[in-house]
């Protein structure tokens, strides 16, 4: 080959590899574009900790209809340039004017975007701030929080149960400007009435109170963890993936911690999958507590297997099973200590039951809050209907502030949003009953003791303050604002209760020495059956029941293309998963099957592994 056809086929070469760049980069551009611009109109009120807490979490138990809300938000822009893009270097780069003005305005065009949307990114996330909070350090966690392990805490001689219900993203705020809210219209009548009759820590106020939201505290996993632990989930950048340790911060301690120790029967009910950020890991971990959560109640046959609405199953089927719950736990010996965490009120707009009404017409947020408002009201009459009420306490808390793209767009920036808070039937009165109360969700820990009865030395635990007291809270001593600007900075205290953080822990705990085992087949995959099976049989150490079987099977080194499966208890005892592989690989490719068990208390184990070959 001649020179000039050589440098001619390398001119070619390079043209094609050009194109193929350039096509790849405007994909790239868009999508990523996109996906932030998705990000902020799904999560308005979006934190850096919290999108950093959320990207290394586990993402089962997801709404599966945020994927699909993603591909419907992105997709139709992500296309339209891919054909531009196709057509530019397959049609018009003859035409040499007109390719190369589109090529150079098509780069710029995204290099712009690009540029706008990292400093959108920069600015709405405080990236810097968050950067530079984790590089300082602050004494502020270390002066202020008190080790309850360290605190005499003094239980009544006939101990009091406890009913605590997180609900998802309900603030003061959903309520009308006479009681406090930030509307015209009461979305929320019945649970305003409750905080008014019982106590909120309003004092002489007309006005409902709550708890403020704290730096890491504003998401589900946080806003549990600060209103039980007094902490905030404040975690190393490259281990807050608490979901696939083995253990969920064993140095504090917790509710749950204390009322195990004093005999308490715990039980945790969620509709929604139990180890999405962690919580499984949690709440086993600290108290003990039984993991009754979407795939427990699946497994007793409370819905058909493939039912699966929002995050899992409803509120109301969630009441009515905690009603269940209740009656069981009630007719034992031992206190009781029941959580529940609804989901229905989640963003975006929530989910429509059937119990909801369209009293506000088309603002199907509001109606779901309504809807809300009225389940709570009623699960509180049936308990105060229950032989059990008289020596039980009840704490409504909303989790954290709603994520909701734009029902609270229109509130103004001088209202102070909280999250809903009442304490029902208390064993306890504010020491300054005419006193309105400036707190945060940490204050719940020791408030929530103290209405059961606690009488806690010195009033404090973690970074909260019990409210009954008139000890004086971080709050009401600091200011939100200061608070949450030391919050972010790092604690020599927090480093210590994280440093058991493994980046390198296994996905799945598992308990060595007890850990279960059992065999595992998987049947070859060839050209008359599209799916393998995989058989899980013969089954040892089974201490606790099992929950259920799910099967990890992936062809790609980097496990891209990994999927799960949920194995099928077949009459024999044995677990059958089905899993199809159509268009996942080629033939001669390698594929890679883990399988593991999951106890009716909620904990995981590995079992084994295997490898085949699509044929």
């Amino acid at each position: 080959m001649s020179n000039g056809k050589l440098i001619h086929l390398l001119k070619r070469i390079l043209f094609c590899i050009a194109n193929v760049l350039f096509v790849f980069f405007l994909i790239f551009s868009a999508l990523v574009c996109m996906s932030i611009l998705w990000m902020f109109d799904t999560w308005p009120n979006l934190s850096m900790e919290e999108l950093v807490y959320q990207l290394q979490a586990s993402f089962e138990g997801t709404s599966r209809g945020m994927v699909g809300d993603y591909l419907l938000f992105s997709m139709p822009v992500v296309v339209i340039v891919f054909v531009v893009a196709m057509v530019t270097v397959t049609i018009l780069r003859k035409k040499k004017k007109i390719y190369r003005g589109i090529i150079a305005i098509s780069i710029l065009v995204s290099v712009v975007a690009l540029v706008g949307e990292c400093y959108l990114v920069w600015n709405r996330l405080d990236v810097r701030d968050y950067v530079e909070g984790n590089n300082t350090y602050s004494t502020f966690i270390d002066t202020n929080y008190v080790d309850p392990s360290e605190i005499e805490l003094v239980f009544p001689t006939e101990k009091r149960n406890l009913i605590y219900i997180f609900l998802e993203s309900m603030e003061v705020t959903y309520a009308d400007e006479e009681n406090g809210g930030a509307f015209d219209d009461n979305y929320i009548p019945e649970l305003a009435e409750l905080a008014v009759l019982n106590e909120d820590f309003s004092g002489n106020s007309q006005s409902l109170n709550g708890g403020s939201s704290l730096y890491s505290t504003t998401w589900t996993a946080a806003a549990m963890f600060a209103q039980t632990a007094g902490l905030p989930l404040s975690l190393p950048i490259d281990g807050n993936s608490m979901d696939t340790q083995e253990s969920f911060l064993p140095g504090i301690t917790t509710l749950g911690d204390v009322l195990e120790k004093q005999g308490y029967n715990q039980t945790l009910m969620i509709g929604s999958a139990g180890n999405f950020g962690g919580r499984s890991l949690y709440f086993s971990e600290h108290g003990d507590y039984s993991i009754k959560d979407y795939y427990y109640y699946q497994e007793l046959g409370k819905y058909p297997e493939d039912y699966w609405v929002w995050w899992g199953f409803e509120d109301n089927k969630l009441f009515e099973y905690a009603k269940e719950e209740l009656i069981e736990l009630s007719s034992q010996s031992e206190p009781f200590n029941l959580t529940l965490l609804t989901a229905d009120t989640h963003f975006e707009d929530g989910y429509t039951c059937e119990l909801c009404g369209s009293e506000y017409g088309d603002n199907i947020y509001a109606n779901v809050l309504s809807c809300s408002s009225r389940q709570v009201s009623e699960f509180v009459e049936w308990i105060q209907q229950q032989e059990f009420y008289e020596n039980t306490t009840i704490v409504i808390s909303g989790d954290h502030l709603t994520m909701d793209s734009d029902f609270c767009e229109q509130v103004d920036d001088s209202y102070e949003r909280k999250v809903y808070t009442t304490y029902i039937n208390s064993a306890v009165q504010p020491e300054n009953p005419e006193g309105r109360r400036e707190y945060s969700t940490f204050d719940n820990f020791p408030t929530t003791l103290a209405s059961i009865g606690v009488e806690i030395v010195g009033n404090r635990l973690g970074l909260g303050t019990n409210l009954f007291s008139d000890e004086k809270t971080l709050v009401e001593l600091y200011g939100v604002d200061q608070i949450n600007s030391e919050l972010k900075k790092r604690s020599e205290l927090m480093d210590e209760f994280t440093s058991t953080i493994d980046e390198d822990s296994p996905s799945l705990k598992i308990r060595e020495g007890r850990a279960p085992v059992a065999n595992v087949v998987t049947e070859s995959y060839g050209p008359f059956n599209e799916e393998i099976r995989i058989i899980v049989s013969d089954f040892e150490n089974i201490d606790n029941g099992i929950m259920m079987i799910t099967a990890a099977v992936w062809t790609a080194e980097d496990q891209s293309d990994l999927q799960w499966v949920q194995a099928i208890e077949q009459e024999d005892g044995t677990y059958i998963a089905e899993v199809f592989l159509s268009g996942l690989a080629s033939v001669g490719d390698e594929y890679y099957v883990e399988v593991y068990l999951t106890d009716v208390s909620g904990v995981q184990y590995y079992i084994s592994s295997a490898t085949g070959y699509i044929q």
